[in-house]
């Protein structure tokens, strides 16, 4: 499989290193030759200098046999012509775009169909990360959510605080503690290393966990482990962009208190216009007397969406210092998301993950319908449909030798949700959600299916 990608950006950039560590034969075009040398250092990959909307380039990276393209410039424009071309020059069987222009990316845009650009897949980072808030505001005191299973099971992640209950207790202790709740430990975060913990796996202050379990028990689950559930009743958002306009939408759907702060007096003015409930404010969302003003120690979420990374994290630190019950803070650059947690920041919103999760979708092998990356991508959590013809089909989990450090998280079989256990059995059409660190991708892919076919 050859794989072009236009765009040696934060999401470009992590895309080719996926698919290099896989042994994909791809290239990274780009107009930033620094940028390109810094890539081709790093990964095993091909790259071109070059317009990713240039037919010459296009060319030259080898169109013409390549499978996929991913177009993930910051410019809408070169990524819509990247795929165009990519449509009809080439007959290029997968054509993804980044689209950041709300109008354009709106879901009744018919601009991408088979008629007109064939785009497969758009993707408005924002949007996604949108939708990754409103699932925290569903699950207060989870700092990550994830969805599977048409979102019937959740993937959680969450700090263990001080004087939880479950602070040294083993994990093979939990069921006799709370019978009847259905949870899975899949991993656990100490500092800077993830592991996938045993039954004997003791549970420390201070330790991030993943859990997995069904919708219907996401609440129970946070308050076992400590958590406060308490639905949000008010709302502050600083950053009144395209991500705090949607945000603010979602949140007025509601029915939750919301206001938005944002410095520029002229685009208060249209915030004003578009919201039909949200309260807008012109000030500095950092400003000390201001969130005072608006009384932040009632607040129970405060979103900081603006476009200056330091402004969002010095924001939400000082209105957690200052009694906001739970702080939220957009980080663009995927490496400082490990930081932000170990100084007191609740959650993080991170439209470049978003971005990468949903292109991932469209790259792994085999019947998997999503893939979420975790922990700065040491980790990945991903769904996918059971074959007949796969070697964890039909066979008790206790049969099956799955690589080191994967757990089969959750089962979903028509209306039922399962919890695995050793003596548990994977059916032809199960949804499963598996649990891996990266390392053992390819291990887990050539266990999920024995037919080349399903690897095209």
């Amino acid at each position: 499989m050859k794989v072009i990608i236009i765009g040696a950006g934060e999401v470009g950039y992590h895309i080719a290193d996926s698919l290099s560590r896989e042994g994909v034969d791809t290239v990274v075009i780009d107009r930033n030759e620094e940028r390109l040398h810094e890539i081709s250092e790093a990964l095993d990959v091909q790259t071109v200098l070059g317009s990713g909307s240039s037919p010459e380039v296009l060319k030259k990276a080898g169109m013409a046999q390549a499978e996929m393209v991913i177009a993930v410039t910051d410019s809408d424009e070169t990524n819509m012509i990247a795929c165009l071309l990519a449509s009809t020059q080439c007959q290029i069987p997968i054509r993804i775009a980044r689209i950041r222009n709300v109008e354009l990316n709106s879901g009744d845009c018919s601009l991408f169909g088979t008629d007109r650009l064939n785009i497969d897949l758009c993707i408005n980072p924002e949007r996604e990360a949108v939708n990754n808030v409103t699932d925290l505001l569903e699950s207060p005191g989870a700092a990550e959510v994830f969805s599977f299973a048409g979102g019937r099971i959740r993937l959680l992640g969450f700090q263990i605080d001080p004087g939880a209950a479950v602070i040294g207790k083993r994990l093979s202790d939990l069921r006799a503690m709370e019978p009847d709740l259905k949870v899975l430990i899949t991993a656990i975060v100490r500092g800077d290393k993830l592991t996938v913990p045993s039954g004997a796996s003791i549970i420390e202050d201070g330790d991030y966990l993943f859990a997995v379990t069904d919708a219907a028990h996401v609440r129970e689950l946070l308050r076992f482990f400590g958590k406060k559930t308490e639905p949000p009743r008010r709302v502050i958002i600083i950053g009144g962009g395209n991500t705090g306009l949607m945000l603010a939408e979602a949140i007025e759907e509601r029915n939750i208190a919301v206001k938005i702060v944002e410095k520029k007096q002229g685009r208060c003015e249209i915030l004003a216009s578009l919201l039909q409930k949200a309260v807008v404010l012109h000030g500095d969302g950092t400003s000390q007397e201001l969130l005072r003003e608006e009384n932040i120690e009632e607040t129970d979420f405060f979103i900081a969406v603006t476009n200056d990374e330091e402004a969002n994290i010095l924001g939400a630190l000082l209105a957690k210092q200052l009694g906001a019950r739970k702080v939220i803070s957009l980080i663009n650059r995927i490496d400082y998301i490990p930081l932000v947690s170990r100084v007191g920041i609740d959650g993080v919103i991170n439209p470049r993950h978003s971005a990468i999760r949903k292109i991932l979708h469209y790259i792994r092998k085999g019947k998997v319908i999503s893939v979420t990356p975790l922990r700065d991508e040491k980790a990945e959590a991903f769904e996918f449909i059971a074959l007949e013809t796969s070697e964890i089909t039909n066979r008790p989990f206790k049969e099956i030798h799955f690589p080191r450090g994967t757990i089969v998280g959750a089962i979903s079989r028509g209306e039922e949700i399962i919890i695995p256990d050793g003596n548990s059995v994977i059916r032809p059409g199960d949804h499963v959600i598996i649990f891996s660190p990266h390392s053992a991708i390819g291990e887990i892919e050539k266990l999920l299916t024995v037919k080349l076919e399903y690897f095209e």
